[in-house]
């Protein structure tokens, strides 16, 4: 059992002595997506990219993204935190400063980077800091989690367009993080494709994001 920290919206830092130290074992998980039966972790095609997108609960952002033609398989997990391979009681402790976030891998030659990015925006309120909707805690935080310059280049860019529509919109102003390189550890069995083996499961996302004429 685990105490909580007394405010799940702040993030741990690695000096704290109350941040988990984790394990060395990787969390066992799913070998195959539930829905279209490919592989959830590499080797993957030659060709493919991935990036991670947190926003929000990840049952209901995975569901999104599995749906998109182009993406060759997702998988639920947790990132951009501090904890290795950390168990989702340790996650929703708030001493881990995980993300909950999706994985998401793609072909680039059907469906570009910046589509990704467009559905990411328009699926959540990026306004919101360390929560999305009755979700609080940093590991709803809005974030996107990159792996090329080329996809830094492009979540930069569009978070500056969206931040101008929001302006236009006399709306808030944009807390999603944006970082490259972040370590990711995917979910428990029963977290890989929940809406899909639970169809009347919770699901958060309201798909009423930030609407841009781009």
């Amino acid at each position: 059992m685990f105490f909580h920290r007394r405010d799940k919206t702040a993030m741990p830092s690695k000096s704290e002595a109350d941040a988990l130290p984790g394990r060395q074992q990787e969390i066992e998980t799913s070998e195959v997506h539930f829905v279209n039966g490919r592989s959830l972790k590499q080797p993957y095609p030659q060709g493919m990219e991935k990036a991670l997108f947190g926003l929000g609960c990840f049952w209901g952002a995975e569901r999104i993204f599995w749906q998109i033609d182009g993406v060759y398989v997702t998988a639920v997990g947790y990132a951009a935190g501090l904890t290795p391979n950390a168990t989702y009681e340790e996650v929703c402790s708030g001493k881990t400063g995980h993300n909950e976030v999706v994985l998401v891998v793609f072909d680039p030659k059907i469906i570009p980077f910046e589509m990704l990015l467009k559905k990411f925006w328009e699926s959540h309120d990026p306004c919101q800091g360390m929560r999305q909707g009755n979700d609080i805690g940093a590991q709803y935080r809005s974030g996107i989690y990159v792996y090329s310059k080329a996809h830094m280049d492009a979540a930069l860019a569009s978070r500056t367009i969206y931040q101008n529509a929001l302006d236009m919109q006399k709306r808030g102003q944009i807390t999603t993080e944006v970082l490259s390189d972040v370590d990711y550890y995917f979910a428990e069995d029963y977290h890989q494709q929940y809406l899909a083996k639970n169809p009347g499961g919770y699901c958060s996302v309201s798909g009423t994001g930030v609407v841009c004429p781009v």
